[in-house]
């Protein structure tokens, strides 16, 4: 049974920093597309970032638009457990944050395309 847990939300100052980790259970992921979304209140679920490997070695990352640049994705299949660096957040960036796997290596924004979810983390950003 395929399980992810995030761990690493918390409250932190506007410009501040938080590393969101995503541990991964129950199958062989570096064949999986993994992906971060975020939802805040009143809100749809949005798409933030998205990553997955090629050959084994090299990934290919996408994110929206909003936190390029300041947002970092990884992934160490070694140990099952996708991360996200979150750099100069703003208020803005306060949500609940999800990861999530899908069983294909196809990239995609749509979260209904997601096969599993974590239970969430929650990010609050104080100005």
């Amino acid at each position: 049974q395929v399980q992810l847990v995030e761990s690493g939300g918390g409250l932190v100052q506007a410009g501040g920093s938080l590393r969101l980790s995503c541990a991964a259970s129950g199958s062989t992921f570096s064949n999986y597309a993994m992906g971060w979304f975020r939802q805040a209140p009143g809100k749809e679920r949005e798409f933030v970032a998205v990553i997955r490997w090629s050959n084994g070695r090299t990934y290919y990352a996408d994110y929206v638009d909003s936190v390029k640049g300041r947002f970092t994705i990884s992934r160490d299949n070694a140990k099952n457990t996708m991360y996200l660096q979150m750099d100069s957040l703003k208020p803005e960036d306060a949500a609940v944050y999800y990861c999530a796997a899908r069983a294909s290596m196809t990239l995609t924004t749509n979260p209904h395309a997601y096969d599993y979810w974590g239970q969430g983390t929650q990010v609050t950003v104080s100005s």
